[in-house]
């Protein structure tokens, strides 16, 4: 059976650590503000304290796909060692970083027409995105071949939970995800939305809470009510440089159920632009995703 590599983007938000630790290769997003332009690197480039400070400061991120040279020459030096890649991508409801795959896909295949390039849409993102990723790792090192772990991640992945609180409505308002008058009317009521990925690997809002407590509280709820299975699972959060909260949010959840682990990191600058500064974001395996508002 021919070797084959786990591959991901930038979006996955894994600890670096856990990312050189399993060797794993990724795609890096493009980020870029206030003259400057960054790689969306897990935080080597640009550390993500320094990132959502510059947001707190009134800087306007933009972000971009890979190229498709970045996915070229990652898939490259991975096809030149004679493997495979599974390649486990970012939600395309969320990026066009698919189609940049894709492009790179297509050029390494006129020029090594029997190598196999897999390119897995999770319909997720962050953490929810980095889970199937830390899946598929230990999936691999237990024996499970290729198509086994395809099959597992497109069987499963609507499975994947996501959800997200905010703490500053304008940057949804910025990233399109809010109106106007809907930010500034949140802001004045001091309202707290939570926010899923839904099973097309959209953002849509879908509970409006009024205070911080009572997002961190609501996310807590949520999970109880959805998780399947807990103790045999890790789950995860993201936050936006408020560990205090994401801490709070992972005692909350350990109150109420027994977990095989939580991963708690930072949310990069794919998310955390439209999240900005304080977003709190929960994912973890339960029921099948939500397309309507609760």
């Amino acid at each position: 059976m021919k070797d084959f590599e786990i591959f991901t983007d930038s979006c996955c938000d894994l600890p670096i650590e856990y990312i050189e630790e399993k060797k794993i290769k990724f795609a890096r997003l493009t980020c870029s503000y206030d003259d400057k332009q960054y790689f969306d690197d897990l935080g080597q480039d640009l550390s993500p304290k320094q990132f959502f400070k510059d947001l707190r400061n009134g800087s306007v991120p933009l972000t971009s796909q890979p190229s498709a040279d970045e996915f070229y020459n990652k898939f490259k030096s991975i096809i030149d060692e004679d493997k495979d890649i599974l390649y486990i991508c970012v939600s395309t409801g969320l990026s066009g970083t698919e189609n940049s795959a894709t492009v790179a896909k297509n050029m390494i295949l006129e020029e090594y027409p029997n190598s196999n390039i897999a390119i897995v849409n999770v319909l997720t993102a962050s953490l929810g995105q980095g889970i199937m990723v830390m899946k598929a790792v230990e999936m691999k090192a237990d024996g499970s071949s290729f198509e086994e772990i395809i099959n597992y991640i497109e069987t499963r992945k609507q499975n994947m939970n996501s959800y997200m609180t905010v703490d500053d409505l304008r940057h949804l308002r910025r990233g399109g995800r809010l109106s106007s008058a809907a930010a500034v009317l949140g802001i004045m009521l001091h309202i707290k939305p939570i926010l899923t990925i839904n099973g097309e690997g959209k953002v849509m809002p879908i509970i409006k809470v009024k205070g911080r407590k009572s997002s961190i509280k609501k996310l807590v709820e949520i999970i109880v009510e959805r998780i399947e299975d807990p103790e045999n699972q890790i789950i995860a959060i993201s936050h936006g440089d408020c560990i205090d909260e994401a801490l709070a949010l992972k005692e909350g959840i350990l109150k109420e159920l027994k977990v095989k682990d939580i991963v708690i990191n930072f949310t990069g600058p794919a998310v955390g632009t439209h999240g900005g500064p304080g977003n709190l974001a929960l994912f973890f395996m339960g029921k099948e995703r939500q397309n309507h508002i609760i």
